[in-house]
C-alpha cells in the first residue's frame, strides 16, 4: 500500500469547506493550510477542524513550499486566473467548475501543465455522482449496448444569488450537463451549435447583454457517429432544480426522473416484445474509496442543513460525488496519472459551453472546439 501523503491546501471555505474533512481522513491526503479573505471565518473553520496554517491572501499560500497541490472553490471569475497563478507556483491544482470563463484561460492552463509537467483536475461533481457512476457501469459491462444519443440538463433558479451571477449566460456554467455527456464514453466534443429561447427580464439582460432564459446546444462528438443534447436556464423559468443525465442505448437506456428524488427509469429491449421500463434506485459506489472516506458518499460534512453551501444542499448533496473527487485526484498525484477529467479534457468541456454561448448570440452557428482542447 502506497504511504505516500500529499500535502494540499484548499482556497476558499464556502462550498470549499465540504472538503475540509473528507482530505483529513483520506489516507493518503494531508490538508495543511486554508485560505478565506474573511479572517473570522478562517479561524472559526481552522479552529473547528484543527488546521494551523490559514491565509488571508491566495499569493502568500502559493508561496508556501510545504503546499503540494491547491482545491480552488472560490467564485467562478475568480477560477482561471486562481489555477494558472497556482500553476506558475510550481502548484498541482483541482479546481471546481467551470475551468474558467474564457477561452484563452482555458488554453493557459493546459499549456501551462505541459510546460511544467503539472497535474490540473476540475471538479466536476455529475460525473463522480452515483447515477452517473451506475450508468457508467451499465455502459463497461456492455448493459448498454451501442449508445445511440445523449442528453442532459441543469436547470436552477438563481435569482438572490450574489455578485456575478444576475443575468450570467445559461451555457456560461454548463459543464454540470456538459461533462457527463462527454464522459461516458471518455469523448471529445468536435464543434456545436446553440440556440436561445426565450427572454430574462431586462435588468438582468443589463450585466452581460444576453437575453436568453434558456439555451439549448447540439454537441458533435469527434470521431464518433454520436451526438449529444444538453440544455440549461438559470432566471425566469418555473422548474425545480435538476440536473439531469439521460442515456439512450440499443440494449438498454436510462432516464432522468422529471421530479427531484424520484428513481431512474431504465428501458430495456427486449424483442419481439415492446421495451420494458422499471423503475431503479442508484446504488452507492462507496465501495469504490477508501475505507476511511466512504462514509461521505452518504453525509455532507455539516450535520444540517443550516451550515452547508446552498449549491451542496440545492443539489441534493452532488449525488456523493465529493470523496470520489477527492481520491481521483489524489490517487492521479500518487500514481502520477491523468485524472478524470484532465487540462485537456476539462478545456474541451468547459468552452462547449462557452463557445455555445457565442453560437446562440450568432442564430446557431456551428463553431469548432479549439485545437489545444483535442487530445
Amino acid at each position: 500500500m502506497n504511504t505516500k501523503k500529499i500535502n494540499i491546501a484548499i482556497i476558499g471555505l464556502g462550498f470549499g469547506a465540504e472538503f475540509i474533512p473528507i482530505y483529513q481522513k483520506h489516507p493518503n491526503a494531508n490538508l495543511v493550510a486554508i485560505c478565506q479573505r474573511n479572517e473570522v471565518k478562517l479561524n472559526e473553520l481552522g479552529d473547528t477542524f484543527g488546521i494551523k496554517k490559514r491565509y488571508t491572501s491566495y499569493d502568500d499560500l502559493l508561496l508556501d513550499t510545504e503546499i503540494d497541490a491547491v482545491h480552488i472553490n472560490t467564485p467562478i471569475p475568480d477560477h482561471g486566473i486562481q489555477s494558472i497563478k497556482a500553476l506558475k507556483a510550481g502548484k498541482h491544482v483541482a479546481c471546481t467548475v467551470p475551468m474558467a470563463t474564457t477561452v484563452e484561460e482555458c488554453m493557459e492552463i493546459v499549456q501551462l501543465t505541459q510546460k511544467k509537467g503539472l497535474t490540473y483536475m476540475m471538479m466536476e461533481t455529475v460525473v463522480y455522482a452515483r447515477e452517473f457512476l451506475y450508468m457508467k457501469e451499465l455502459y463497461e459491462q456492455g448493459q448498454l449496448g451501442k449508445i445511440q444519443f445523449l442528453k442532459a440538463s441543469h436547470q436552477q433558479d438563481m435569482d438572490g444569488w450574489p455578485n456575478y451571477w444576475p443575468g450570467l449566460p445559461p451555457m456560461h456554467y454548463a459543464t454540470h450537463c456538459v461533462g457527463p455527456v462527454l464522459a461516458l464514453t471518455k469523448g471529445e466534443a468536435e464543434y456545436v451549435s446553440c440556440f436561445g429561447s426565450g427572454t430574462i427580464r431586462e435588468e438582468l439582460i443589463a450585466h452581460y447583454d444576453s437575453p436568453f432564459a434558456v439555451e439549448t446546444t447540439h454537441i458533435k462528438f469527434r470521431n464518433s457517429d454520436l451526438s449529444a443534447q444538453v440544455y440549461r436556464s438559470l432566471f425566469d423559468v418555473a422548474r425545480q432544480y435538476r440536473e439531469s443525465f439521460e442515456v439512450y442505448g440499443s440494449k438498454k437506456s436510462v432516464e432522468w426522473p422529471l421530479i427531484e428524488g424520484k428513481p431512474l427509469v431504465v428501458h430495456t429491449a427486449k424483442r419481439p416484445e415492446p421495451e420494458i421500463p422499471e423503475e431503479i434506485e442508484s446504488p452507492d459506489f462507496a465501495k469504490l474509496l477508501p475505507p476511511e472516506i466512504q462514509h461521505f458518499t452518504t453525509q455532507g460534512v455539516y450535520d444540517s442543513d443550516e451550515h452547508q453551501h446552498l449549491s451542496f444542499t440545492q443539489g441534493a448533496g452532488h449525488g456523493g460525488s465529493h470523496p470520489h473527487l477527492v481520491h481521483e485526484f489524489i490517487h492521479a498525484l500518487l500514481e502520477n496519472k491523468s485524472p478524470y477529467p484532465n487540462a485537456k479534457q476539462s478545456a474541451n468541456i468547459t468552452c462547449v459551453g462557452i463557445l455555445a454561448h457565442e453560437s446562440a448570440l450568432k442564430g446557431g452557428k456551428i463553431i469548432k472546439l479549439p485545437e489545444f482542447t483535442l487530445s
